[in-house]
């Protein structure tokens, strides 16, 4: 299988350090207007994932969440987490107090690819 979500080296440390001090924590792929499209890290247990999330796969063992509309428009999609070393600080996700940020890049799978891709799981909430 394909994984629909992968992690650049830079950001798989940093994210590592933040499940250091932080205990086990998720990505939300934001759709949002304040932080764009960008990945926002939360502890897990202080973000709460809704019947409108799916859940994209796992990072560090950490996972990737995004709304399932949002998925719609990237479904065909392999999205990268990378890291910014510029910018960070003004945002509500964990690794904004030590500078930085996260970002997505994607790139769109093949058609030899897409049948390979890793099917999204829709969260169990209740």
């Amino acid at each position: 299988m394909i994984e629909r979500v992968r992690i650049t080296s830079a950001a798989a440390e940093v994210l590592r350090g933040l499940v250091a001090r932080h205990g086990p924590v998720l990505l939300h792929q934001s759709g949002g207007c304040c932080e764009g499209s960008a990945p926002m890290c939360f502890r897990k247990g202080e973000f709460r994932i809704g019947g409108s999330d799916v859940l994209l796969g796992e990072v560090e063992d950490c996972p990737v969440y995004i709304s399932a509309a949002q998925f719609e428009a990237w479904a065909s999609s392999e999205i990268t987490i990378d890291l910014i070393e510029e910018g960070g600080g003004d945002s509500f996700s964990l690794e904004a107090a030590d500078g930085v940020r996260f970002a997505t890049r994607s790139r769109v799978f093949t058609a030899d690819e897409l049948p390979e891709v890793r099917p999204v799981v829709r969260p169990v909430v209740g």
